[in-house]
């Protein structure tokens, strides 16, 4: 299977197959679900690029684009408790299936930004170290993963105003933490990760 990196676009040259582009947002929070999104493209987007390069609006501009030109994409949310539960790599991936469940087209090979992945049924795969900056099947993944979790995110800030999750989206930001210390946690704070885990383990809680 032919592959072209940088701009062009990343799906099978041969027949009716399909590669589809996993990645996910949000695994250094310390808030908020991890959030994966599955793309396969059917035509290169002008302007994609790995989603941290991009700005906050340039991303949310291109993500309706891979919307309307994507042959299909899906975006899966894994909850706080999930990712207390199984950790957070296996959240990460367990998003990322999902993802991959929830497309309308079945892809013949996975495309998977990082080094880690649990088999997804018999399709083959590909881990592709930032390869959120070489494929842009990956790039549209997650730009529509950041999108997403961003988008919840600020949705929790009306809720939570107190952490200033409309500007730091959950990330132990200085203001964060000094957030966390002063009014506490909350209903969708990861208790196993960082300065929350250690008021959980001084406070008592399981």
């Amino acid at each position: 299977m032919k592959r072209e990196k940088k701009k062009d676009l990343l799906f099978s040259k041969s027949g009716n197959r399909f590669e589809a582009g996993c990645d996910e947002a949000g695994r250094g929070c310390l808030a908020g679900p991890v959030v994966a999104a599955a793309v396969i493209l059917k035509t290169p987007i002008p302007g994609l690029n790995d989603s941290k390069k991009l700005s906050e609006k340039q991303r949310i501009d291109i993500a309706e684009k891979i919307k309307l030109m994507a042959h299909a994409y899906h975006i899966a949310f894994v909850d706080e408790g999930k990712i207390d539960e199984i950790n957070i790599l296996n959240a990460s991936i367990l998003a990322m299936h999902f993802a991959l469940d929830g497309l309308s087209v079945r892809p013949n090979h996975i495309l998977v930004d990082g080094n880690r992945f649990i088999p997804y049924g018999k399709i083959s795969h590909s881990c592709v170290i930032k390869g959120d900056g070489l494929y842009q099947s990956i790039a549209a993944a997650s730009i529509l993963a950041k999108t997403a979790r961003d988008a919840f995110m600020k949705q929790m800030h009306e809720t939570y105003p107190q952490y200033q999750w409309n500007i730091n989206k959950g990330y132990p930001t200085k203001s964060h933490v000094a957030a966390i210390k002063n009014f506490g946690i909350c209903s969708i704070h990861r208790r196993t990760f960082g300065i929350v885990r250690d008021i959980c383990q001084n406070q008592g809680f399981d």
